[in-house]
């Protein structure tokens, strides 16, 4: 017999009130906004301010947000991943392949009624999850949103994609609340990434989050049809050149997280936006480069999808 979905978290959160209060919370930090780990102090609820990075305001901005059968097989099922496509974002990578959408900012801003609007019409839809992606900026804004959600009968598990650059602020408060983290682990060394994303502490606040994450839900779990219920899937981009520094990345996972970490070692690199014009990047990766990454990540004893 085939087991009934899971409840997502933050379910329980809504029922006692805890959800809005935290909502609530993460509105307040608005003002003096430390909700990323850029910490940039812009009074994001003020008319016309946004943040030094993300550029966004008290509204979250939405490029997209439709049933995305391109995720991995755990999330995307046989119905798709219900994806919401934040604009903006935290980092600045110069190789971004959605730049138009986080270096440009193309989409419509929504408030937290329309944006829970798209969520509930995502599980319409027959999707498995409402998959947020890039949301590290947005985290007050879907907040929000979720207590109407919720209150209107929303039941899917929810998906935190993100570029990995998340504050404990922010982790606080969506801890009970995120069933399934899916955060990127970009780089091993900060040089490289700042020189790639423009962010100087990448690798120390990226590996805090990461541990924190799988603090709040553990190793991946799965269902008996193969979607998803719980846990952690981390995603990591080989880069030409080892510069994304696999082997490290493998060696954190496996001796600081947890060995049984589900990693998607992904081989999409292509030079994409500013990427062209950096001699390091201005290519893909060989076969023997991905090759050699894989075969890290398996004698690390993860597990790879």
């Amino acid at each position: 017999m085939t087991a009934p979905p899971p409840v997502p978290r933050y379910l329980a959160l809504a029922e006692n009130g805890a959800l809005a209060a935290r909502a609530a919370a993460a509105a307040a930090r608005l003002g003096d906004c430390n909700l990323c780990a850029r910490a940039c102090r812009v009074d994001r609820l003020a008319p016309g301010l946004r943040g030094v990075v993300c550029r966004t305001g008290a509204e979250a901005v939405v490029a997209s947000a439709e049933p995305h059968h391109g995720e991995e097989d755990c999330l995307r099922g046989w119905a798709g991943s219900g994806t919401i496509f934040f604009s903006w974002c935290n980092l600045r990578c110069i190789y971004c392949q959605n730049h138009d959408i986080s270096w440009a900012g193309d989409g419509r801003p929504l408030g937290a009624a329309a944006l829970a609007e798209l969520m509930l019409g995502l599980q319409a839809r027959g999707c498995h999850n409402i998959n947020l992606v890039s949301p590290s900026h947005v985290v007050a804004q879907i907040l929000a949103a979720l207590v109407i959600a919720a209150g209107h009968g929303l039941t899917l598990p929810l998906v935190y994609n993100t570029g990995g650059y998340d504050s404990p602020a922010a982790l606080a408060l969506l801890d009970g609340v995120v069933d399934i983290y899916m955060p990127d682990i970009k780089y091993a060394d900060d040089e490289t990434a700042h020189r790639y994303s423009h962010v100087r502490d990448y690798v120390s606040v990226n590996r805090a989050a990461v541990r924190e994450m799988h603090r709040q839900v553990g190793d991946l779990e799965v269902d008996d049809r193969g979607i998803a219920r719980r846990g952690l899937l981390v995603r990591h981009l080989v880069l030409p050149g080892g510069l994304a520094g696999t082997s490290e990345v493998a060696r954190f996972l496996a001796e600081e997280v947890s060995p049984d970490t589900r990693i998607n070692v992904m081989a999409q690199y292509r030079p994409c936006y500013k990427a062209t014009g950096d001699p390091a990047l201005a290519r893909r990766p060989t076969v023997d480069e991905f090759a050699a990454a894989v075969a890290a990540c398996r004698a690390r004893g993860l597990w790879l999808l």
